[in-house]
């Protein structure tokens, strides 16, 4: 999935989801919130969470796929001997069409 569909998947953007958990958080320590508020921004606060780390972990993983695509491109450019595909052995043809070998 592409980042734009990420983020349009869950409304906002990261940057834009860590703005307004922030906010929330902010909110919180200022206890001039009413009991159900506080609930209700902490529900929210919640599933901001959620969604940030989820796209962090995806991002992490993208980036390790990357690097090790890299690497491995790396290594192949150092050694072109790597890159090609060596023949197979062909079994030798040294018995008689008339004989059996199970060996």
């Amino acid at each position: 999935m592409s980042r734009k569909k990420e983020e349009k998947s869950n409304g906002a953007s990261f940057e834009e989801s860590l703005e307004e958990l922030e906010t929330i958080v902010e909110a919180l320590e200022n206890d001039s919130l009413s009991l159900a508020d506080m609930i209700s921004r902490y529900e929210r606060g919640s599933h901001l969470l959620s969604s940030c780390d989820s796209f962090l972990k995806s991002a992490k993983l993208r980036l390790e796929k990357l690097a090790i695509r890299e690497e491995n491109e790396i290594v192949l450019a150092s050694d072109p001997e790597l890159c090609q595909v060596q023949p197979t052995a062909t079994p030798s043809n040294d018995h008689d069409d008339d004989s059996i070998s199970l060996f």
